[in-house]
């Protein structure tokens, strides 16, 4: 079947259509009166899911944030604090449709949320954060009244579910505050104790003193470990000069004392003043027995003084034995001084490590029970109302104009359906291309007669009839 044909049997079954047209109007009109009108109110929110934590900083950008928040708004919590905010369990309207559904079974604000739930859209913005919250009743005013509280309480939950886990948060800390401060209390005091104990005021300066103490005990054994190692070498010197029978003056330390070279120079005038009155005097010559006398006394004087020397030289060296073995135990008390510091100072770094670890827990802690309690405080969200309902001033369903087209449309597929049906079951021929299928013969002329053709020619058959009756009458 061609295009033509196709053409020429609707035509010819026109009315057929005309009719299906007409009726499916008519369906579509009747549908429009029939169902009660829906009303869809609008409101929107914008969540800015990109900003910045004003207590932690952090950046809320999690993956599948808009999905959640759709979510939250669609979820029951939400249409609970609606149902709440709006009193809807005490309308007696609602409570005779509770029972009548549930038949009083359950609670009826679980229903009503449910309910409202159920009729609810939640539609995404493309490319942005705008979130259109849709609700459809028959009342256009009850219909904006919803959208928004579900919007309005979408805000609010958001806003508990940020601050309700800062919250508990801020309670746990506050508890572990107690814990660690008498942590850091007690450790704090076993270090007092600790340093009262042990009189450990400020563990390096009395570090630094016993060390002081020990390197100058230390310097001066070591001077007098010298001064003994010197003592035993003159008192050897001097041993052996009188092992050999040598004369003791020959001996470096009496010759390098000033008091005994004096009595010798003395010693060596009075001779030689002895020699010269010797020549002069005679030998019993009172000058010369008192200078006899003299010289015999400074020589007992030289040999006193050299005993003295050699006393001198035995007692330093007795000293300095002494003087080093007290000092080596000095030397060792300091050390075991030293050591004790060591050990109480380790003793007491770990005491002074413990309450600075307990300090800093309890800072962190602190900075935590902060920041927490700061955000449980917090009543700002990153969700805003953008825009709020208002009473649609039309129906979204059903619509006239979009039902009559929809009814056009659904009556001219029908009607052309059933032009078909009527022309299988009564074929006609209606152009020369039917003719020629159905009898396969060829067409060897074809008269057309057209509606304009014929009236033109009964226009001139009465044209001439008035034209020739026209005379006579005259």
């Amino acid at each position: 079947m061609t295009l033509g044909q196709l053409f020429l049997i609707l035509w010819a079954r026109k009315w057929a259509m005309i009719g299906m047209v007409t009726f499916g109007i008519a369906v579509a009109i009747a549908v429009s009166f029939i169902f009660s009108p829906r009303y869809r109110a609008e409101s929107q929110i914008v969540i800015d899911f990109k900003s910045m934590d004003p207590i932690s900083g952090a950046m809320l950008v999690p993956p599948g944030y808009l999905s959640t928040q759709f979510d939250i708004i669609l979820s029951h919590r939400v249409a609970l604090k609606v149902v709440q905010k709006l009193k809807l369990a005490e309308n007696p309207f609602a409570k005779q449709e509770w029972r009548e559904a549930t038949g009083g079974r359950g609670s009826i604000e679980d229903w009503l949320a449910d309910l409202l739930a159920d009729k609810l859209d939640v539609v995404p913005t493309r490319d942005s954060g705008v979130i259109a919250i849709r609700y459809t009743s028959q009342d256009p005013q009850f219909a904006a009244l919803i959208a928004d509280t579900f919007a309005k309480s979408y805000i609010e939950t958001n806003l508990e579910l940020r601050i309700q886990p800062a919250r508990e948060s801020a309670v746990w800390f506050d508890e572990q505050l107690k814990t660690l401060r008498a942590n850091l209390e007690a450790a704090q005091g076993k270090l007092s104790a600790y340093q009262r104990e042990h009189g450990f005021s400020a563990i390096d300066e009395r570090a630094d003193i016993e060390s002081a103490k020990l390197s100058e005990l230390s310097a001066q054994m070591v001077s007098a470990q010298a001064a003994g190692s010197d003592a035993v070498s003159r008192l050897t010197q001097l041993n052996e000069f009188l092992k050999r029978g040598a004369d003791p003056r020959n001996i470096p330390d009496i010759l390098g004392n000033p008091l005994v070279q004096n009595m010798k120079a003395q010693l060596s005038q009075s001779e030689a003043r002895l020699d010269m009155l010797s020549s002069q005097l005679g030998a019993n010559h009172p000058d010369l027995q008192r200078l006899r006398a003299d010289i015999a006394t400074q020589k007992q004087k030289i040999r006193d003084e050299i005993a003295n020397v050699v006393a001198g030289i035995k007692n330093n060296q007795r000293i300095a034995e002494r003087r080093e073995a007290e000092l080596r135990q000095a030397v060792a008390l300091q050390k075991a001084r030293m050591l004790n510091v060591n050990r109480g100072r380790d003793e007491m770094s770990v005491l002074i490590k413990e309450v600075e670890s307990a300090q800093r827990a309890l800072d962190a802690a602190n900075s935590r029970f902060t920041q927490e309690n700061l955000q449980s405080r917090s009543s700002q969200a990153n969700v805003m109302l953008l825009s709020a309902a208002v009473p649609p001033l039309g129906p979204r369903f059903p619509k006239l104009p979009l039902n009559v087209g929809i009814g056009i449309l659904a009556g001219a597929f029908l009607g052309l359906n059933l032009a078909l049906l009527l022309e299988m079951m009564d074929r006609r021929l209606r152009s020369a291309r039917d003719l020629v299928q159905m009898m396969e013969a060829p067409v060897l002329v074809v008269l057309e007669r057209t509606s304009k053709g014929l009236k033109d020619s009964r226009r001139g058959i009465f044209s001439r009839r008035r034209r020739l009756t026209r005379p006579q009458t005259a």
